[in-house]
């Protein structure tokens, strides 16, 4: 049986829309439920006593975390036995976490989420997230956290190129190899998916766009659009390996991820030469957190030095660099050369106002041109 390496994709017309309300509404002064947070002041307790309580609770459910993502599986198996906690995981996208949290309220049934960097500061607006500050918080740099703790990179994601070597055989190196190409390229769906609207950016970046433009990245996948070569189905393994994804625009630990799933002679992994960005997947405590403590020693562990290693062995390359990875990990991933014209989103609230336009400008100048 196949793993699945992506997350769960929105299922229907309905949960599509909310993804977008979420994208496009989300500054339209969504006011913040009056309920007290679960805890007042997270940051004045000790980790002893985070996980003396958290090992109390028994318990931690997440959302968005499945085990074969990231390699999730091996840091739930070590929170789980560390706390002696159950642990159960729904899988959904970023949109739907939030959209989960906010339905559920008090009647919370996911204590924490992983969510792509531009949705964290959607459910911070919307009175979500119950600020946490690990003991490893200055080890991780400043465009990857939140000021007051609401949200934190747990690893880093840099778009890359999946090719399928039995469908290409000259692998795209660059957005400009791609423009030349003649085979389909997979971006999948801009509208709810972290991964895939950074891949927006990333294009906007390599020509000369940044996050407050992303206009020539619009123009970029419009011009593939028109030349019947983009597809907006998401790349997952099955259908990659049934040859339906000649190439697809997707994080890079994905790519490795799934290429070695299948057979990583097959495919060629790189980081485009013009540019390329820097993103991650951040950990939301739900406010609303039926057991909050179990979720902040979740985040603390993450942060951990052998938490950023699993990650890094599921492909992810951690957000904190001062972490020695062994060599057989680091062996595992891209080369840091390959990362020398990519570069972390420099202004979040310029992204996060860009984020919200996306959706509209993605449907009329790119999905009308498919064909």
């Amino acid at each position: 049986m196949n793993q699945k390496w992506s997350k769960k994709s929105i299922r229907s017309i309905q949960a599509a829309v909310l993804g977008i309300s979420l994208l496009g509404l989300a500054g339209c002064g969504a006011k913040e439920d009056s309920a007290a947070p679960v805890i007042s002041d997270p940051n004045k307790l000790t980790i002893g006593e985070i996980e003396a309580k958290a090992k109390k609770e028994g318990e931690i459910n997440s959302a968005g975390m499945p085990d074969s993502w990231a390699n999730w599986g091996q840091t739930w198996g070590d929170i789980t036995k560390k706390y002696n906690l159950k642990h159960a995981d729904t899988d959904l996208s970023s949109a739907e976490e939030i959209a989960k949290f906010e339905a559920e309220k008090q009647n919370a049934t996911a204590d924490i989420g992983d969510m792509g960097m531009s949705f964290a500061p959607i459910a911070v607006e919307k009175g979500l997230a119950l600020p946490y500050k690990t003991s490893h918080w200055n080890d991780v740099p400043s465009w990857a956290k939140d000021d007051k703790g609401n949200w934190v990179v747990g690893y880093q994601g840099t778009i890359s190129f999946l090719t399928n070597k039995n469908l290409v055989k000259n692998p795209p190196k660059s957005w400009d190899d791609i423009l030349k190409g003649n085979y389909k390229v997979s971006i999948g769906d801009v509208l709810n998916g972290a991964q895939n609207q950074m891949g927006v950016l990333a294009a906007a970046m390599a020509y000369g766009g940044s996050e407050s433009n992303i206009q020539p990245g619009i123009d970029f996948f419009a011009k593939l659009a028109k030349q019947g070569r983009l597809s907006l189905t998401d790349a997952k393994p099955a259908n990659i390996e049934k040859g339906e994804v000649p190439v697809a625009i997707v994080w890079d630990f994905n790519a490795l991820g799934y290429a070695n799933q299948i057979n990583r002679n097959q495919f060629d992994v790189s980081i485009p030469k013009e540019g390329s960005v820097v993103s991650g997947y951040t950990t939301i405590i739900n406010k609303y957190a039926k057991h909050p403590y179990a979720a902040m020693a979740t985040r603390e562990y993450i942060l951990s030095d052998q938490g950023q290693i699993n990650l890094a062995k599921g492909y992810a390359r951690p957000i904190r660099d001062d972490v020695k990875l062994p060599k057989d990990v680091e062996n595992k991933l891209i080369p840091k050369a390959e990362y020398k014209n990519a570069t972390p989103i420099k202004d979040p609230k310029a992204w996060e106002k860009t984020a919200k336009t996306l959706p509209q400008l993605w449907q009329e100048e790119v999905v009308v041109n498919v064909k």
